[in-house]
């Protein structure tokens, strides 16, 4: 996508003012300066989006904003679900300093008044600086899996290839609460459809998965086909 391209798309997502710098920083710099023993995430995340959620949440601790940074990346992951385009934009290599500024902008519009002492838009300047503004939407996925372990909740992850009926949520989420796999912790279900597993169901609790999928199977029988043959 050329940044020509790329101002196009965001006429109907960015709001048009004049350009502002984007603060310098990096992700080491955000965490090291918000580092404290008591604000330490709970639990450990991997990837370049859990490294950036878990400065965030570090740096969110120690101002004692958790829960105004927890419902701005929340407002931010309901932008995500309302415009399929987005991830596209934020990921596009050719973003100008001017793109990037405006889109920055206007996630801020989308947070409103609730970014406690502007700890999400300095972190949206951090990412905008450091080109990784492609990250955001799983920093936002990230950030509340750490806020639910605070919490004392585990997610319960349940992917489908077509929408699932509540009724079928609530008996899954039963049926896990009482097996050893929850823990004994508040399961906090979050349903997912992915039309690539055919049918069948992935079920998510923690750190284990359970593939009870179509094309898992599939997959197993191809396997044991071709080391036959």
């Amino acid at each position: 996508m050329s940044s020509g391209q790329a101002r196009r798309t965001l006429v109907h997502f960015a709001a048009r003012g004049p350009a502002q710098r984007v603060f310098p920083a990096n992700v080491r710099g955000y965490a090291q300066a918000a580092a404290v023993q008591d604000t330490k995430p709970p639990v450990a995340l991997f990837g370049l989006d859990g490294t950036y959620a878990s400065a965030l949440y570090t740096a969110a601790a120690k101002t004692s904003s958790l829960d105004s940074t927890s419902k701005s990346l929340a407002a931010l992951a309901e932008v995500f679900k309302r415009d399929a385009k987005l991830p596209l934009i934020l990921n596009a290599p050719t973003l100008s300093l001017s793109d990037k500024s405006q889109i920055v902008q206007e996630l801020q519009r989308h947070m409103g008044a609730q970014d406690k002492g502007d700890t999400v838009k300095n972190f949206l300047k951090t990412l905008a600086d450091n080109n990784r503004l492609g990250i955001l939407q799983g920093v936002c996925d990230k950030f509340t899996t750490l806020m639910g372990a605070a919490r004392g909740e585990m997610d319960l992850t349940v992917t489908s290839a077509a929408k699932l009926d509540n009724k079928v949520l609530q008996r899954l989420e039963a049926a896990v609460a009482k097996s050893e796999y929850s823990q004994g912790k508040k399961l906090k279900v979050v349903s997912k459809i992915n039309p690539d597993i055919m049918g069948g169901l992935v079920v998510e609790v923690g750190d284990r998965t359970i593939d009870l999928s179509v094309s898992s199977k599939i997959a197993k029988m191809n396997k044991l086909l071709t080391d036959t043959l």
